[in-house]
């Protein structure tokens, strides 16, 4: 099914409601994500490359947080004929309902299991590789620790985790800076000042990035072994660790 351009936020509306992750955004998606997060088709792309670097035979691959499964059909691609096992989890049925027909629509011996759930309560096993592309920074902060310490948990030894977030700075000035970089991309991208204002206001009370420092201590107390930012672009950032 084809996207449709995001107008979400285009017209004044009397009261901004929290985002969600409904039909009305599903429907918009791939457009809303392209003019918004800068490097976003880069970082698919070689979600993918990892799986065929990481990825072991007979193993399992989770993707929590799937959306329109981008980063699924990704990985997919790379790791034909290895017995893998794919579970491409979102907690929004209008996702999970245009993730599988974007599925539908490729041939792979790779077998996807589709779940609409809550991430923190999908069992992490027999994984060689997990995606969490731009899906922490939704979810209550106090839950975050436990997630990645059980993600670890479900993980094979050499397995990997990909976590793509929006990074918050220490820095003042440097925060300042790459805000306005991120604003300056959405604006050359054609949304108004009424639509940047607007998605702000709507995401203020479900979306809190941590710094990079928060990550890695988390990564770290949760036993991974390696740990690095991989990508970054203003304010948006992709980062690894390894079992």
């Amino acid at each position: 099914m084809k996207s449709q351009q995001d107008t979400i936020y285009a017209n004044v509306a009397n009261k901004i409601t929290d985002f969600q992750f409904d039909q009305r955004v599903a429907g918009v998606f791939n457009d809303m994500i392209r003019r918004s997060v800068p490097g976003y088709a880069q970082i698919i792309n070689t979600i993918g490359d990892l799986a065929n670097r990481f990825v072991t035979p007979k193993s399992n691959i989770y993707d929590l947080g799937s959306s329109l499964g981008s980063a699924t059909l990704s990985i997919r691609r790379q790791i034909e004929g290895r017995e893998c096992h794919i579970y491409a989890v979102d907690n929004s049925q209008s996702m999970i309902d245009r993730c599988t027909e974007n599925l539908a629509a490729y041939v792979s011996d790779i077998q996807v299991n589709l779940l609409c759930a809550d991430i923190r309560e999908v069992e992490i096993q027999n994984a060689s590789m997990v995606v969490l592309n731009f899906t922490l920074q939704f979810l209550p902060i106090q839950d975050r620790n436990s997630l990645i310490k059980r993600i670890y948990d479900g993980m094979l030894p050499g397995g990997i985790l990909i976590i793509s977030e929006k990074l918050f700075f220490e820095d003042n000035q440097i925060q300042q800076l790459l805000d306005e970089q991120h604003l300056d991309f959405k604006r050359a991208n054609g949304y108004s000042e009424l639509e940047i204002s607007q998605k702000r206001s709507a995401l203020e009370n479900v979306m809190r990035p941590d710094s990079l420092n928060v990550h890695q201590q988390r990564i770290t107390e949760s036993g991974f072994s390696h740990f690095s930012i991989w990508f970054q672009c203003f304010n948006f950032a992709s980062m690894v660790a390894i079992k």
